[in-house]
């Protein structure tokens, strides 16, 4: 599932369109219960050797920065926090976009290390 946001620039003001249905004004993004907000680290342009990666045969980045936490659930304590560089599974998350800038949006349980 991939969201979407759109500028309507009649009003000036963001709105937020999930399948075509507005969800909200002028957000900001606040992760529920054991949800992260992760901004994913920029794609290696080039290998050790200095060959440069085609966009076509870049890799999803692996790591990140914790942008946004939840407050956790009574059986889960949130461990990580906004500002930790963390590492996550190849699948995680959903990806949305929010001001031009591509975030994921995962659960704790999907971080396996802070680093």
């Amino acid at each position: 599932m991939k969201f979407a946001i759109r500028m309507n620039e009649h009003i000036q003001h963001k709105i937020i369109y999930i399948n075509n249905y507005q969800i909200g004004k002028n957000m900001k993004i606040k992760p529920l219960a054991d949800r992260v907000l992760v901004k994913p680290a920029a794609a290696e342009e080039k290998t050790v050797g200095g060959i440069i990666i085609p966009d076509s045969a870049k890799e999803k980045p692996l790591k990140g920065e914790v942008v946004a936490a939840g407050n956790g659930t009574k059986d889960e304590e949130m461990v990580v926090k906004a500002g930790d560089s963390v590492l996550y599974g190849k699948y995680a998350g959903t990806e949305i976009e929010w001001d031009g800038e591509t975030y994921l949006i995962m659960r704790q349980s999907d971080i396996l290390a802070i680093i």
